[in-house]
């Protein structure tokens, strides 16, 4: 159940916003509805997100593994419910999604697939323990700016994810039964009932 009123006073800028998401995703966003209580906080995020989705120096793939598998050792079943519809709406194979929270038991990767989920679970974990050689093993297919926008994604990710999680915003039921499985639980997120 969300901690915040998912209903903002309706200015012109939520009405906007409504139509933008409806336009967009077929419905209005949790996660922007929470934020939009705060104009400034939500056009700082919104730009944020336009903005990460023109970075285009690192594999599309890579990246959506990247998040995924942030989101997952965060434990955001909103993120990993949209996580897998947009990803796989952009063509990454559903076994590479919904393997994400067993990547180490899963045969569906490569050794750099392997290496970009350690990195973005490395990243999310508190503190980070990302390590000199997992990044040298990533700057072996990677350069210095696909290295820095994997980099990125995952601290977006992060904020995410947190902010969902402080937040209490769970699945919106993106996918009519989330397939990714919940960090350590063995069970998929139930999306909640549509308003």
């Amino acid at each position: 159940m969300a901690r915040i009123s998912l209903a903002p006073r309706r200015t012109p800028l939520v009405r906007l916003i409504r139509w933008y998401c409806e336009r967009s995703y077929g419905k209005v966003l949790d996660p922007v509805m929470a934020y939009a209580h705060n104009g400034r906080v939500v056009l700082a995020i919104s730009g944020l997100e336009l903005a990460a989705g023109r970075w285009k120096r690192a594999d599309p793939g890579l990246k959506a593994l990247a998040v995924m598998a942030s989101a997952t050792s965060i434990g955001c079943s909103w993120c990993m419910d949209f996580g897998y519809w947009e990803h796989h709406r952009h063509g990454m194979a559903p076994e590479k999604l919904r393997d994400v929270p067993r990547w180490r038991e899963s045969e569906v990767y490569t050794p750099l697939e392997r290496d970009v989920m350690a990195y973005a679970e490395a990243m999310s974990a508190t503190p980070p323990t990302v390590t000199d050689e997992l990044v040298e093993r990533l700057r072996r297919h990677l350069d210095d700016a696909a290295l820095v926008e994997l980099t990125s994604m995952v601290a977006v990710e992060n904020l995410r994810s947190r902010t969902n999680a402080a937040l209490g915003l769970t699945s919106q039921g993106f996918k009519d039964r989330c397939e990714v499985r919940a960090a350590g639980s063995g069970t998929a997120p139930t999306p909640p009932t549509a308003p």
